[in-house]
């Protein structure tokens, strides 16, 4: 059971090096526990997807299922190879793992754009493996985009918050933004898991510098440095 330690848990597994999983889905509750939606879908029609990692999970879903227009949240791994993870097994940097928030929201009543400046203002995307104390490439910046267009608002929000993050004195953004692949819920005790746990844990913390509305973020990519090599 030494695999449970990990090794480097602030680079990433290679595929092959991957722990395996199972074929077995984790069984999730039916409904939300504060927005009394389903967890899994099918989703109330006219719904769409966000995925977001940003950071440890409990905190980070806290903030988006308190965001007005949000249908329901849930929490999981995505970004990795292992099949169906455990907590445990994310844990020990050896799945690939990103611990995710998906977001299921109204877009006649959210922007995918405003949930974007929920992510970027929620936690600190310039430090790489971690988020604040918690260390390991589970607790990387992410998100996978389901769109054409979703892929063209995260990065340009991205661009747009590095050019007030630098201005601010903050190192370049280590955002991953990639298509969404599988992704595997985690484990029920986790769902929701502020909302049932009060006193519980939340390392979410952001950098207090703002990313301003939407409507801003065209007129601030002129003159902006890329943040891809």
């Amino acid at each position: 059971m030494g695999w449970l330690f990990g090794t480097n848990k602030t680079s990433m597994v290679s595929p092959e090096n991957a722990l395996p999983g199972r074929a077995t889905r984790m069984a999730v509750p039916a409904r939300h526990a504060v927005l009394d939606a389903p967890l899994a879908p099918p989703y109330p029609e006219g719904s769409e997807i966000a995925d977001f990692g940003l950071g440890c999970f409990w905190g980070a879903e806290r903030v988006f299922w308190q965001t007005p227009g949000v249908v329901t949240t849930s929490v999981g791994y995505a970004g990795g190879y292992t099949q169906n993870p455990t907590y445990e097994e994310v844990c020990t940097g050896q799945t690939g793992h990103t611990e995710l928030v998906r977001v299921v929201f109204d877009p006649s009543r959210v922007s995918y754009e405003e949930l974007l400046r929920v992510f970027w203002e929620g936690h600190n995307p310039t430090q790489g493996m971690r988020q604040g104390n918690d260390v390991g490439t589970q607790y990387r910046s992410a998100i996978y985009f389901h769109s054409p267009e979703q892929e063209k608002s995260a990065l340009t929000s991205r661009d747009a918050y590095q050019k007030v993050l630098t201005e601010s004195g903050y190192d370049k953004i280590t955002t991953e933004i990639a298509p969404a692949g599988d992704y595997y819920f985690a484990e029920q005790y986790h769902q929701q898991y502020l909302y049932k746990n009060p006193g519980g844990y939340c390392g979410i913390g952001g950098t207090s510098v703002k990313l301003g509305d939407p409507s801003e973020w065209a007129s601030c990519q002129a003159g902006l440095v890329p943040t891809e090599e």
